[in-house]
């Protein structure tokens, strides 16, 4: 369909500019004025033709709604709202402008549900698997203050933070992953092809052969023998390590690693102290209970360590405390500098104002430990892909020489 760019206004008389894909200009002028804008200029400027995704082969029940998608979401209604367009308005609006089926569908659904009466926090949390507690309770703050547009915007920081802090986490892993792959893969061609060539060369010339090369062999005859049961049982061994890994005790231990391995702990406890400041300021600013702020931030963290902190910080607060006594009293899972800017912060009246701080100081920090971790991984990975091919070259060569010892 033709891509236009239009100039408008809004009921309050606010000058608005944008680009809308329409079937003409007839039906984006109907398109404006539903959503309240008075058309006044409008161009054509060329074909667009929407790029499939993956999401599109994938029926709507499997498929998933990113951290991405609920960022515009979230900046785009906030500017709409900003114009004076009706949240109703806006929603149709933003329905009819997401690609993602299932999140078209709930953005319809919520919509409905505020022409029926609800609350915009009552409609979203309707749908708690797309939009979580942190995102109910700040929008319903914003509708209590009637700053829902500054409740949503502060959302979507909150999201881009996130988002961003993520993606340079799991980026930092890519790498390493891709090439333990590669190495797993290149070594089982070697077994397959390469190793039964020797296997029968050996054989012929009736060679002694050391134990690694024993062991290399037993691994090859395995795969060619017992293909089919090797594939199954990886497949049965991977499958039972994901139910551990999503088991209760799995996950307490795997959170154990988390914060006690080296080099990883750091960068753990940057990225959760980037994320208990970020979500906590962005509660506490919006005019969430500092109670239910911390029950909020607790379920957006992950590791079950630092969720006990967080409760023990509630505890703490029901009793008269401050809050920041329990992240001081943390031990090593959250820095001391986060307890003691809190408690700065209580003293001052700035809490909010003192973790936003900390948030961006944190993210930082964690950016900058996942970039001195691709940088120590490399080296380690080049150690480790010289070891493994090392000791598969000396196991099928040490047998050659020894032949060649005996002429």
């Amino acid at each position: 369909m033709p891509f236009y760019h239009y100039r408008g206004r809004d009921k309050g008389g606010a000058d608005i500019e944008g680009n809308r894909e329409a079937k003409d200009q007839y039906d984006l002028a109907r398109m404006l004025r539903a959503d309240g804008i008075t058309p006044l200029f409008v161009a054509e400027t060329g074909v667009v033709r929407r790029r499939k995704n993956w999401n599109d082969y994938i029926p709507q029940f499997f498929q998933r709604v990113s951290l991405e998608e609920k960022l515009n979401f979230s900046r785009n209604t906030a500017v709409m709202i900003g114009a004076g367009v009706s949240l109703s308005k806006a929603l149709e609006v933003m329905a009819r402008q997401t690609q993602n089926e299932k999140f078209k569908a709930t953005i319809s659904q919520v919509a409905e549900s505020i022409k029926k009466g609800k609350s915009f926090a009552e409609a979203i949390g309707e749908r708690p698997d797309i939009f979580p507690k942190f995102y109910q309770e700040m929008v319903r703050a914003g509708e209590k203050s009637g700053k829902l547009e500054e409740s949503l915007k502060l959302i979507a920081l909150q999201l881009k933070k996130d988002y961003v802090l993520k993606k340079k986490v799991r980026g930092a892993m890519v790498y390493p992953i891709i090439v333990m792959i590669a190495m797993v893969g290149i070594g089982i061609l070697m077994l397959i092809y390469v190793v039964p060539t020797l296997i029968s060369t050996f054989e012929e010339l009736k060679v002694e052969l050391p134990l690694s090369t024993q062991f290399i062999i037993l691994i090859s005859k395995s795969l060619l023998q017992s293909g089919l049961f090797f594939l199954l049982g990886s497949a049965a061994a991977g499958y039972a390590l994901y139910r551990w890994f999503g088991s209760p005790r799995g996950k307490k231990q795997v959170d154990w690693l988390f914060t006690h391995l080296p080099i990883i702990k750091g960068i753990n406890q940057k990225f959760n102290s980037a994320r208990t400041c970020r979500t906590l300021s962005s509660l506490v600013s919006s005019g969430v209970d500092i109670l239910e702020a911390i029950s909020i931030t607790k379920e957006v963290l992950q590791n079950h360590l630092y969720q006990n902190i967080l409760e023990d910080a509630r505890a703490k607060i029901q009793r008269g405390e401050t809050i920041s006594k329990a992240f001081l009293s943390s031990g090593e899972l959250y820095p001391a500098l986060v307890g003691e800017m809190m408690a700065i912060g209580e003293e001052t009246g700035e809490l909010s104002h003192m973790l936003l701080r900390l948030a961006s100081f944190y993210e930082g920090e964690a950016a900058q430990a996942t970039k001195d971790l691709s940088t120590v991984i490399e080296p380690a990975l080049m150690i480790l892909i010289g070891v493994v091919v090392g000791f598969f070259a000396i196991s099928m060569i040490s047998p050659m020489y020894n032949l060649v010892g005996a002429f």
